[in-house]
């Protein structure tokens, strides 16, 4: 399966992504270390990006592999994860 059309990250170097049909109209993008690590013999290691809603067009952050979670701003993502930070106020001006 293709990633959304406006997807807008590229896959960092040594990582690719890869998009599966999760339910109906939801599709998983996994994000895919190829080297490995050491602990699993340095085999591909997959690590849920998030999901896309392909009726609606919008983006979920994950709560874990199997769980979609709240909707997320395309462009508050990292090319790593869907995922949004939490941050106190004295890590925001740190940034």
């Amino acid at each position: 399966m293709e990633l959304p059309n406006d997807f807008p990250h590229t896959a960092p170097e040594g990582y690719r992504y890869e998009a599966l049909q999760f339910k109906r109209n939801l599709v998983s993008i996994w994000i895919v270390h190829c080297t490995g690590f050491t602990y699993n013999s340095h085999a591909e290691s997959y690590s849920i990006w998030g999901f896309y809603d392909t009726k609606t067009g919008t983006y979920y952050a994950p709560i874990n592999s199997k769980t979609k979670g709240k909707i997320v701003d395309i462009e508050d993502t990292t090319p790593y994860s869907a995922m949004q930070l939490n941050l106190n106020p004295l890590e925001v001006l740190l940034l």
